[in-house]
């Protein structure tokens, strides 16, 4: 979630499947952190830390362009397992971004996050939320759940979460109806036809995105869940002109299979929250699997576009 509950916050709430003591030993191991801390593509160096009111910890962002960010947080609560409250953003040589309060409740065995981030002014929380979105900020949160997942199942996977201002049924309708699915699931460039669509528990779709160069790409879906108010699940996979199973034709040992799982959750009666979470599916070998964890960038940047065709298309919409 993505949300301002006053006008000079932005908010982030998430639920991860696992208990408190491992998401807080995420945040605050320093072996751990390092796995998943910062947007999709950094790298962490932390130089000291002391957990603590009053205490400092005093790190490096590497960026994959090879641009360091150094950086000091200062902690002025520290409540383990329930609540940490930092300053973010600042150094030596400037003053600090924001104030974080990031709260740990546990639901049934998984681990509510609730974030606030607090600036002076409206203008200011404004300029930060496109500043964090611009710089892929927000699948920080993305990587501690895979991380998470990893840790607990020894399964890579690859999440990413994006909120927007419709009610939740709306969402449903534009991700269960072709009509709406193929106007802004596709990549940047290319348009959605179905050929074949079934969307519903045990349906499946066959469809071909077409590029502005000509370019062909054939897919099919199979759907395992579907169940209101949000849950889709199916796999999908490339395949030719006759629905016959092929490979990606930009990257022959992508994984042939895909696991896709959607969940909408409802954030108040105008906004809806979307998580994509995918893994490979069936068997898989390790050059596929390498495949897949080094496409997460990649993988970042599609649904990027994705999400923000939908948003555009959401807008239509709903005027």
């Amino acid at each position: 979630m993505v949300a301002r509950s006053k006008s000079n916050e932005i908010r982030i709430v998430r639920m991860y499947d696992a208990p408190v003591e491992a998401v807080w030993d995420a945040w605050t191991d320093l072996e751990q952190v390092k796995q998943w801390w910062g947007p999709r593509g950094f790298t962490l160096t932390t130089h000291s830390k002391d957990l603590r009111p009053g205490g400092h910890w005093n790190y490096t962002m590497h960026g994959p362009d090879g641009v360091d960010y150094p950086n000091t947080t200062k902690y002025f609560e520290v409540e383990p397992q329930r609540k940490l409250v930092y300053d973010h953003g600042g150094h030596e040589d400037r003053p600090p971004l924001f104030r974080v309060t990031a709260l740990f409740e546990d639901v049934g065995g998984k681990t509510r996050l609730d974030m606030t981030m607090t600036l002076p002014t409206p203008e200011a929380a404004e300029e930060i939320h496109k500043f964090i979105k611009q710089a892929n900020g927000y699948s920080t949160w993305d990587r501690l759940a895979e991380y998470l997942e990893k840790e607990s199942t020894g399964k890579e996977s690859f999440v990413i979460n994006r909120s927007f201002d419709v009610p939740i049924d709306v969402m449903y309708q534009v991700w269960a109806d072709p009509q709406h699915f193929s106007k802004w699931l596709p990549p940047t460039g290319f348009d959605m036809e179905f050929i074949e669509a079934d969307i519903r528990t045990g349906g499946s779709t066959f469809y071909v995105m077409t590029g502005a160069n000509g370019m062909k790409m054939y897919g099919r879906a199979k759907y395992l869940k579907i169940e209101k108010p949000g849950t889709f699940i199916y796999t999908q996979e490339f395949c030719d002109a006759e629905g016959k199973l092929s490979r990606h034709p930009m990257a022959p040992t992508w994984p042939a299979s895909m696991l896709t799982t959607v969940t909408l959750t409802e954030e108040g009666p105008e906004r809806t929250r979307v998580t994509v979470h995918w893994e490979p599916y069936g068997e898989t070998t390790s050059e596929e699997l390498e495949t897949f964890v080094k496409g997460r960038a990649g993988m970042t940047m599609g649904w990027t576009g994705s999400f923000d065709k939908l948003e555009a298309y959401l807008e239509k919409l709903n005027p």
